[in-house]
């Protein structure tokens, strides 16, 4: 029989264990602190889109009634401007990145059950 007083000391020593990986991470973590860090996080964090932007502004001038038709000639360029953006540029963010690592994660390991059954 395993004696209690042992038990609870192993329990205690595993726990401060834990809170000292814990603190070290969140030390880490604040060394990481810096300006453009930030700021790159920032900017994944809410990407901006500009090719997306363009093309329903594009879309908005083109639809617009007007007699000389300058929104018309204007529309056109912008919506192809916007695809060319949105092809050039990512405008992923953090969410977009993990639902495709989900959906990836999810492929490997639909490969490896039907490669484990057969």
């Amino acid at each position: 029989m395993a004696d209690p007083l042992k038990e609870r000391l192993e329990k205690l020593r595993k726990i401060s264990e834990s809170a000292k990986r814990r603190a070290n991470l969140y030390s880490d973590v604040a060394k990481i602190d810096d300006k453009h860090t930030a700021r790159s996080l920032g900017a994944l964090q809410k990407a901006p889109a500009p090719g997306k932007k363009l093309q329903k502004i594009g879309f908005l001038m083109l639809w617009v009634p007007e007699p000389t038709g300058v929104t018309c000639a204007i529309g056109g360029p912008m919506i192809v401007a916007g695809r060319y953006l949105e092809k050039k540029y990512n405008s992923a963010t953090i969410n977009d990145i993990g639902h495709q690592t989900k959906n990836t994660f999810s492929s490997i390991s639909d490969f490896k059950t039907s490669v484990m059954n057969h």
